[in-house]
């Protein structure tokens, strides 16, 4: 189902524009495995049982900065996703446009209004709230070489885990009884700040019921928990101190 490959020469040039015929192009996402908005879209995409390749942007190299990769998105960020020369950003987007294409039925984003609302604020929360949360952490110590945080950015993460815990009251998953894209965007975020702050599940038992059952969903080891693994050990290594 998914090929890590590299972005070289001209194999990555692809037209942002429908094709004019019938043939069905390939479903591909470009992106990194330690990014979480990523990892969210990879979650949707096993979800749907949707056949796509991954290909790996080597930031390093800055791929995301060459010409081909400009042509599908101008912005330069991962994850980035071509559907039939159709190209999408921002994971947020990514996720609920496969579901209203690819989704046998509307559960992971539901179409009842109420519903899609919850949904939808979840999403909210998780990209103005739950992912700079994260990245005020992991920011300087992946660009900066700055392993010093501060105390109040580990508050801030949790006060996330204290508002997710609030939310679980209301159900086993983030919108309620059932599972929905809000749960793989905020599951991608914090089984990698479990690195920085463990969920201590004696304060917040609701936050560590729901990261549990999300871990034992069939496609979770292959589409977040190995690569998020990795992420974790390596910012164990760089021996980061809270000051």
């Amino acid at each position: 189902m998914m090929n890590k490959i590299k972005i070289s020469g001209n194999s990555s040039a692809v037209s942002c524009k429908p094709r004019e015929n019938n043939e069905m192009g390939k479903l591909t996402l470009y992106g990194i495995d330690r990014s979480p908005p990523v990892r969210s879209v990879l979650l949707t995409l096993h979800a749907l049982g949707v056949e796509f390749e991954f290909k790996i942007v080597n930031m390093k190299e800055k791929e995301h900065l060459k010409p081909e990769f400009l042509k599908i998105n101008p912005l330069h960020t991962v994850p980035t996703l071509v559907d039939d020369g159709f190209c999408l950003s921002d994971s947020h987007a990514i996720n609920s446009y496969l579901v209203s294409k690819y989704g046998k039925d509307d559960a992971l984003y539901p179409k009842e209004l109420q519903k899609r609302a919850i949904v939808d604020q979840r999403l909210h929360y998780d990209s103005s709230v739950v992912g700079p949360t994260g990245k005020a952490i992991v920011f300087p110590i992946l660009h900066l070489n700055n392993t010093q945080i501060p105390q109040a950015r580990i508050d801030a993460l949790e006060g996330v885990y204290k508002n997710l815990n609030l939310i679980l009251e209301s159900g086993d998953y983030l919108a309620g009884n059932d599972l929905t894209i809000a749960d793989f965007h905020v599951a991608a975020g914090v089984t990698g700040f479990v690195a920085f702050l463990e969920v201590d599940a004696s304060k917040y038992p609701k936050l560590a019921d729901w990261i549990q059952r999300i871990k034992e969903l069939p496609y979770y080891e292959e589409a977040n928990g190995t690569r998020v693994a990795q992420i974790v050990e390596f910012f164990k290594s760089t021996n980061f101190t809270i000051v």
